[in-house]
């Protein structure tokens, strides 16, 4: 997948304490890889994500990274800025085969009939006939009786419906993977969960490819935790000529896993997908993985106890 991207000439980029500025030629030919997932579609690696982008700034956003080659974007019921995604999608003149689309269950539709709703009331907002992935956004174990199999049964039924091609899951614990995948024989096209160098949640990554399913990894950048400013993070950012969130961004990046970093910034979605021009090596992955601090790291909730419904 190759993109013509024509960013900023000259972009500031001071994340994480250290000024970075260099210029960018005028024109960045960009090639997005995409992984092949174990329902043999494929999905592009890196994309767009909305989470806390306000509705009433989603189209906007989704357009700039339209305008810049991203053609992937991961939006989810609870984010309530499908309809800005949908505006965006009917507004670029995209063909609906260059663009892949990912939506997420509401953590107040787990029943299965509400679950089926759910999707189809998406998909009028987003204004298509399908998305490319739709996944449950957090198991909730300790809610509907601890009963996310049935869930997961009525997404299956949904792919089934041809209302969306691939169905995964999101914040799903060794524990939860295996309970799914042994209740339905159905392993998950992906599992979208927070990692990045301070939380590098290598239990949940390890246990998502024993089963064949792809990593998603959320929060790539962190969430103000720091590792913008790591002194590890920094130092390669300079010996490679780039910022420290493109650094972390490839971080993840080469080690497979599929990342959609998110900004209101066009500049800084410019930033975001110029990434494609370098690679860490072997030692320099190693060295950002050596930055995990465990469960100390976490930024975000704790799938095994998380239990938030909205109204």
């Amino acid at each position: 997948m190759s993109f013509v991207v024509q960013p900023p000439g000259l972009r500031p980029a001071a994340r994480g304490g250290v000024e970075y500025a260099r210029r960018l030629p005028v024109v960045v030919r960009v090639t997005i890889p995409r992984i092949e997932l174990n329902d043999q579609t494929s999905i592009p690696q890196f994309g767009l994500g909305v989470w806390q982008v306000p509705p009433a700034e989603t189209e906007r956003v989704v357009s700039d990274a339209f305008e810049l080659g991203y053609r992937h974007v991961d939006t989810a019921q609870m984010y309530g800025n499908e309809e800005g995604v949908g505006a965006a999608i009917a507004r670029s003149g995209l063909a609906r085969d260059e663009l892949y689309v990912t939506t997420k269950l509401n953590n107040n539709r787990h029943e299965p009939a509400a679950a089926k709703e759910s999707l189809r009331v998406s998909l009028d907002k987003l204004g298509l006939e399908r998305v490319d992935l739709f996944l449950i956004h957090w198991p909730l174990p300790t809610r509907y009786d601890g009963d996310f199999v049935s869930t997961w049964e009525a997404l299956l039924e949904l792919r089934e419906e041809g209302l969306t091609t691939s169905v995964g899951v999101s914040n799903f614990q060794p524990g939860h993977l295996d309970r799914v995948v042994e209740a339905t024989g159905v392993v998950p096209a992906v599992n979208q969960v927070e990692a990045h160098p301070y939380f590098a949640n290598e239990a949940v990554r390890a246990a998502t490819t024993r089963h064949g399913a792809r990593v998603q990894a959320w929060s790539p950048l962190g969430q103000g935790g720091g590792e913008l400013d790591d002194p590890a993070v920094t130092a390669l950012a300079e010996r490679h000529g780039k910022t420290p969130a493109q650094v972390l961004l490839r971080w993840a990046l080469d080690r497979g896993d599929i990342v959609f970093p998110k900004s209101l910034s066009k500049g800084r979605l410019a930033e975001n997908i110029d990434v494609f021009d370098f690679a860490l090596t072997g030692d320099e992955v190693a060295s950002l993985a050596a930055l995990d601090r465990g469960e100390a790291g976490r930024q975000g909730p704790n799938p095994d106890t998380f239990d938030w419904i909205p109204d």
